[in-house]
């Protein structure tokens, strides 16, 4: 049972009269049916949930239905569950920050009257921000993105609007996407959408299958909302109110799209933007470039580890969890999480901050002050953004002080740097502080806070205005000390009348319900009983004392009420009035906001270089259209900071018409993944603008990373493993570009061994002929590395650019004892260690022995099969040569196949039909294979 559930006696107690729950009863059928909300409802010490929900709070937070209880007899009892305050912010901050299926409403009232007075979703929480980060950093910033899709016969154009409320800026975009729409996908990553707003008309149409699982895939919620929201006709005069700067500049943009408009007016709608006038002139308005940054879908982001998961066993398993070394809290971390999504192609833009890096990387006393005065920078952006929203108090306030003063400490700790990167930080930083905090902008906000508030009072915890700012706020303290120096004297005068020692037999309390009152012990009472009777009015005799006042302390104690009521009213009128002054400093706090936070993170980079065992190293970055990559002594930097790890380093040299398509073979477990990973790991930080883990590195720019890594069924929705695997080989084959960098581990494990060979064999053709990219293809198809081999000489067509590489292991002579190396190496791997792993997992002997007998039967494992002086036919398992020319024809066909394949919309089928097609098709090939015997071979094998 779970630890929330430990003691059922720990839950609040249901307490509803008869009448009570017979009206909540009859208000809670009239809620609309909608399966995704959950609803709580404000008892005011506790919280309820009812009917479905209650089942599902109970399943999924208490791990059990014990704590369900019923509400109302009979037929129409409701299932019931009460929540403590506590399981409440927890429940909030699972629904609205971990999962991607449920919204939260929260309603508050009493009998048959309740109102919603919140509601949230996982892309539009603000109005539950106070409780989800009470006690904790807000990391990411909440993107909402809407799309209207239009198909034609040319394929789908997508428009695209979105809308980051924190930063308070709007977008648009329009492109033409692809069957797998791969740049959607690129786009909803690299802006950090968590929720998709989508016509409810698109999700009944068989063509948008696709859409709903590129969205999917990202793991963001899709939010259906009616065709008529989708309108741009007023887009430009809603705009206009919300966004800073001209009309014109707003008009002329939106008149640059077709279909994105209408999904930024379903934005608008759905976030109610202009029903909060603080909202006015306070956002700004973009075009979103796809080309802008390099392109990541969600198969890349979780090959590479970039973000955190709940699986990670550290926070060092991430890329994000790795490089956060920030220090500012919450803005440095939300700028990560961008910088990762959204790697730069620009080579003037990424050498400018690893100038950055550079110069913090060298200085350790300029990187270690600039960090000691950032942990005391609070979250800028947050602030600000309450203050606009009306949701802010002196406490917000005193904190943005707080931060404000750093800032001349910041400014002095760049300028007394003297390094060769002197200029780029005055440009970047100094100058940008200096226009920011000169006396009309920071200083003028520092000035009015130190006039306006009492901070004298901080360090007891109090936020109030200082009473020297309003001469009526002056008048009433100095009345309120003179009626409290009053009460003082006449307590003395108590004392001394009733000859007790004061303080210490007579006390002078202040409560709600007497005012001002004297307390005497029990004890004493009956010495002063005769007075009391004659001179005081006893107003409570309980076991802690006598409670009595008179006509004096009275009088004093109601003025004293009433002069505080006024002060804490006339302090509330000037707390709102500071405030919203304080709000006007926005634009004040923004440009400070996003310079502490790149510094912040260019630091947190910095740190980490500097904080590693072995050295990080500046890579040289060159277009993408010259220069290769080239990774010497290269690591990955999430497997090297695990603390029982000692990391092998090894070289990865992709150099244009040499080995620009790498085939790597070797032992499972022996390391191959680990090394096409960390490639596209290291070009992912220098793009970034980090140092990489590397001895050397030499990066050529590449606009997208595709990984293809590991495979899992997705029977839910019908995707077998194999399938999955072709999906995303097709994603690969249909968005890689000349400029990408692709990996592949273990294509076509999920068919028969000549199939998936077929089609491995294909697809690396394809790559290297026509996408022309970089490429990591692990495998275990020993025979692809007969590519390599095809140089010509011998009739075969020459395939230039594909090297062969291994990772190395040792096998022990005497004991067959097998030893990883972790090193890889050039050349082809010269046999199979798959039974040598057997015997690492401790299989029978009887059982590894068969197994040898039968490998050995079926494979040739010779090197002289791999020699290029030697090049027998790939597929050696049956030892038969083919004619080069019969090869090629074989080869030619096979490939047109593999790219018919990727032409067929196979995501608008269901699986009968694709199998039908498949059928077809296989047929077809085996009917044309007539004249090639290396082709028949296959379906000979696989019937």
């Amino acid at each position: 049972m779970d630890e929330n559930f430990e003691e059922q006696g720990k839950l609040p107690e249901l307490k509803l009269d008869a009448r009570q729950a017979q009206g909540f009863l009859s208000f809670f059928k009239t809620l609309p049916k909608d399966v995704r909300a959950v609803r709580l409802f404000d008892r005011r010490d506790y919280y309820t949930a009812h009917g479905d929900d209650a089942t599902f709070i109970a399943k999924t937070y208490y791990h059990t239905t014990t704590a369900l209880r019923q509400l109302g007899n009979g037929v129409g009892a409701l299932s019931s569950v009460s929540v403590s305050r506590n399981m409440f912010e927890t429940i909030t901050c699972d629904i609205l920050l971990e999962r991607m299926d449920r919204t939260l409403e929260l309603y508050e009232g009493s009998g048959s009257n309740w109102k919603l007075v919140k509601s949230g979703t996982p892309g539009n929480f603000g109005s539950f921000e106070d409780i989800l980060f009470a006690n904790n950093e807000m990391q990411d910033s909440p993107v909402i993105v809407a799309l209207a899709p239009k198909f034609d016969q040319n394929g789908c154009t997508v428009g695209l609007g979105y809308v980051d409320i924190t930063k308070r800026v709007l977008g648009l975009a329009e492109f033409l996407d692809d069957s797998h729409f791969t740049n959607l996908e690129s786009a909803l990553v690299a802006l950090g959408c968590r929720e998709c707003l989508v016509p409810t008309e698109t999700g009944k149409s068989s063509e948008s299958r696709p859409l709903y699982d590129a969205i999917s895939r990202c793991g963001v919620m899709v939010t259906e909302r009616k065709k008529t929201e989708f309108k741009g006709r007023d887009l430009v005069q809603d705009l206009g109110r919300l966004v800073k700067g001209s009309v014109e500049y707003v008009r002329d943009l939106v008149s640059s799209f077709e279909c994105a408009a209408g999904a930024l007016g379903c934005i608008l709608s759905y976030v109610e933007l202009l029903a909060d006038e603080s909202n006015y002139g306070n956002y700004t308005v973009k075009q979103y470039n796809l080309n802008s940054y390099m392109r990541l879908d969600s198969a890349a982001m979780r090959a590479l580890n970039v973000m955190e998961s709940k699986s990670d066993a550290n926070k060092n398993f991430s890329l994000f969890g790795l490089m956060n070394r920030t220090c500012t809290a919450g803005m440095g971390k939300r700028l990560l999480h961008m910088w990762l999504k959204q790697p730069l192609l620009d080579v003037d833009e990424i050498n400018c901050r690893l100038d950055l890096v550079q110069a913090f990387l060298e200085d350790a006393a300029l990187r270690q002050d600039l960090r000691q005065h950032l942990k005391r920078i609070s979250d800028i952006e947050r602030l600000t953004h309450n203050l606009e929203r009306k949701r802010a108090s002196l406490l917000h306030v005193v904190k943005l002080y707080q931060s404000g003063i750093r800032i001349p400490y910041i400014k002095s700790v760049l300028e007394r740097y003297d390094g060769q990167f002197a200029p780029l930080i005055r440009e970047r930083y100094i100058d940008s502080l200096e226009k920011w905090s000169d006396d009309n902008h920071l200083n003028k906000f520092i000035a009015l806070v130190e006039t306006a508030v009492d901070l004298d009072q901080l360090e007891n915890g109090e936020y109030m205005i200082s009473s020297a700012y309003d001469s009526n706020l002056s008048a009433l303290k100095d009345e309120q000390e003179t009626l409290e120096q009053q009460i003082h004297n006449l307590h003395k005068q108590t004392a001394n009348d009733l000859d007790l020692p004061i303080d210490k037999s007579l006390k002078l309390d202040k409560g709600t319900q007497f005012g001002h009152v004297f307390r005497i012990t029990k004890k004493e009472e009956p010495k002063v009983r005769r007075q009391l009777n004659s001179h005081y009015i006893v107003l409570e005799t309980r076991k802690d004392g006598v409670k009595f006042t008179n006509t004096k302390l009275k009088k004093l104690g109601d003025r004293y009420q009433k002069i505080l009521d006024e002060y804490k009213s006339c302090q509330k009128e000037l707390v709102a009035r500071v405030v919203q002054t304080v709000a006007s400093f926005s634009e004040v706090f923004e440009g400070l906001a996003g310079s502490l936070s790149e510094l912040d993170v260019l630091l947190s980079f910095a740190d980490l270089a500097s904080s590693c065992p072995t050295a990080y190293s500046r890579p040289n970055i060159s277009p993408p259209d010259t220069g290769d990559i080239i990774l010497e002594g290269c690591r990955h930097p999430c497997v090297e900071a695990q603390d029982w790890v000692n990391f092998i380093p090894n070289d990865c040299r992709l150099v244009r018409g040499e080995s620009w398509f790498q085939i790597i073979t070797g032992p499972n477990m022996g390391g191959k993944s680990t090394y096409i990973r960390q490639v596209g790991v290291n070009v992912l930080m220098a793009q970034v603008g980090s140092f990489v883990p590397c001895d050397n590195a030499t990066i050529s720019i590449r606009d997208c990373i595709f990984a293809r890594v590991g495979a899992g069924d997705c029977q839910l929705k019908g995707v077998s493993t194999f399938m999955q695997e072709m999906l995303e080989t097709a994603s690969i084959l249909k968005g890689a570009t000349n400029r990408s960098l692709i990996i592949i581990d273990e294509l076509g494990r999920g068919t028969s061994t000549y199939d998936g060979f077929g089609l491995a064999w294909a697809i690396c053709e394809h790559i290297v002929e026509e996408i022309k990219a970089p490429t990591l293809f692990a495998t275990h198809f020993h025979e692809l590395t007969a590519l390599a081999n095809e140089n010509g000489n011998n009739g075969h067509k020459q395939i230039a650019g594909v090297a062969n590489f291994h990772v190395s292991a040792h096998i022990d002579s005497s004991s067959r004892k097998l030893t990883m190396l972790y090193k890889v190496q050039p050349g082809a791997c010269d046999q199979s260690f798959g039974i040598h792993v057997a015997e690492f997992a401790n299989f029978p002997q009887s059982v590894v022995a068969l197994a040898r007998e039968k490998a050995s039967e079926l494979e040739d494992f010779s090197p002289n099969a791999m020699m290029p002086t030697d090049c027998k036919e790939a597929v050696s398992k049956r030892k038969r040569e083919f004619d080069p020319h019969d090869v090629s024809r074989g080869t030619a066909r096979a490939r047109q196949f593999l790219q018919d394949f990727t032409q067929l919309p196979l995501d608008k089928m269901d699986l009968k039909q694709a199998l039908q097609q498949l059928s077809q098709m296989k047929t077809d090939l085996e009917m044309n294979a007539g004249d090639s015997q290396w082709l028949q071979q296959f379906f000979s094998s696989s019937d």
